[in-house]
């Protein structure tokens, strides 16, 4: 039996429609404008289970490319199955995991190897990003070329640089890997920019200044803007020079955003990405939030926070990567030196994107374009982020008169903790189906048993 959703308000990047959606198997097979169903469908479609959404929106099943779900290696922190969990919980119905895990997906069969873990066990539809390293551009080369260890380009979403150095010490940091790595046209190049001797040199002088003891909220002094800002610079140049299909990711500061909107006048394979975190925290709560909010990069100013919320209303922000980055509640406890950086986040990125936008008058929109379309476009996603008939039932229902208040109960997250506890957000996610199984419903999860399927990428 499938299923016949009516009386629901349909999001997507080109606007706002009242439509019925008709799924059959895995599959959106038929849409229909509200105003061109029959008066008696109901009676006409009998043998479609019929679910009446009062009004409720539906977007395409958010993709978040930009996920740390820590397998393998790090488990006691998060797995695919917990964060896939979470995920969905949130609206979220494919991801796309960073390589930096234990060991590092550098390789052909270090991607295979991911890719076995999840199978079978992610209740969202899962993909992998594959690491750059100062040593392997030649078996990138080997991969986009003709294929290695079973694996090809359609396996794996983009090739992760890390310019700054982060969680799982991936730094690229020789300038003739970093050419050889953005002359690759095949796939997506995705940056994270962070000017490592800067960084080094602000760590010094905190160090010399309070030891062991370095103030949390100097974490935007060490991982400084100019540090981004000059990362950036030099990432973003490069791709003009050989027209990279770039993807900046997490842009934290005001004067990124701008060099974006610069930028993607001369390549328009130049994107951009930032996270939900960057949209709503400020410096000011590092007081609060102490270690709970430290992440690379550092959460900045109020003036950069709205600066990025505008970025995002004009599209130079194109996607919204959670950089969902679990860590134990007592690994956060610890001193500065000590604390790793990153948060858990999946759950809450889509309702802070609607309570963002509507305190800064975000056209709904917008939020469908960077939340799932987008991403299928850059990576080339088959099938899925959009509601289009032929494609795959990823949905994602949400009831836009509620408000949440984030309570630890609420949470799946493994690390059982997140930096929203006690912030009230706008919509509630109370339906979503992946692949055409009704997943989530009456915002509880309906089974135990993982559906989520291989994402293949053909761009």
């Amino acid at each position: 039996m499938g299923f016949l959703l009516f009386n629901g308000k349909l999001v997507t990047g080109e606007g706002v429609t009242e439509a019925a959606i008709f799924i059959d198997g895995e599959k959106i097979t038929k849409i229909v404008k509200a105003d061109r169903l029959e008066k008696d469908f109901l009676s006409k479609y009998s043998s479609f289970q019929a679910i009446d959404l009062q009004g409720k929106f539906v977007f395409a099943g958010g993709i978040d490319a930009h996920v740390h779900f820590r397998e393998p290696g790090m488990t006691s922190k998060a797995d695919i199955r917990t964060e896939s969990r979470a995920a969905v919980k949130g609206g979220v119905t494919s991801f796309i995991d960073m390589p930096n895990t234990k060991p590092a997906a550098v390789s052909a069969r270090g991607l295979a190897d991911k890719l076995a873990l999840a199978e079978g066990r992610a209740f969202a539809n899962y993909g992998f990003h594959i690491g750059a390293t100062n040593d392997n551009f030649s078996e990138l080369e080997a991969i986009l070329s003709g294929g290695k260890d079973g694996i090809s380009g359609k396996d794996f979403g983009g090739i992760k640089v890390f310019m700054g150095s982060s969680t799982g010490n991936m730094l690229v940091d020789d300038e003739n890997t970093l050419a050889g790595i953005f002359g690759i046209k095949e796939k997506e190049i995705l940056v994270h920019c962070e000017d490592e001797h800067t960084v080094r040199e602000n760590l010094k002088k905190a160090e010399e200044e309070y030891g062991e003891d370095i103030p949390f909220a100097l974490h935007p002094q060490i991982r400084s803007r100019r540090a981004c800002i000059l990362s950036s610079i030099k990432a973003l140049e490069t791709a003009i020079k050989l027209d990279t299909r770039m993807h900046l990711l997490h842009v934290s500061t005001k004067e990124e955003a701008e060099m974006v909107r610069a930028a993607k006048l001369k390549n328009k394979n130049i994107t951009a990405e930032t996270s939900a975190n960057y949209l709503w925290f400020t410096d000011r709560e590092y007081s609060r939030l102490n270690a709970l909010m430290k992440c690379n990069p550092s959460i900045k100013s109020e003036e950069d926070r709205d600066a990025l919320r505008t970025a995002l209303k004009d599209g130079i922000i194109d996607t919204i990567g959670s950089d969902h980055a679990p860590h134990l509640l007592e690994e956060k406890k610890r001193k500065y030196l000590a604390c790793p950086s990153g948060m858990p986040s999946i759950q809450q990125s889509l309702q802070v994107l609607l309570t963002v936008a509507e305190e800064e008058d975000i056209p709904l929109p917008r939020i469908a374009s960077a939340f799932s379309e987008k991403a299928a476009e850059m990576f080339g996603i088959r099938g899925r982020g959009y509601l289009k008939e032929g494609f795959y039932a990823d949905l994602t229902i949400v009831d836009m008169n509620a408000w949440q208040t984030v309570s630890q109960e609420s949470l799946e997250y493994k690390c059982r903790w997140s930096p929203y506890e006690g912030v009230k957000l706008k919509g509630a996610v109370t339906d979503v189906f992946v692949n055409g199984s009704h997943v989530l419903k009456n915002s509880e999860l309906m089974s135990d048993s993982p559906c989520g399927q291989k994402l293949v990428f053909d761009k």
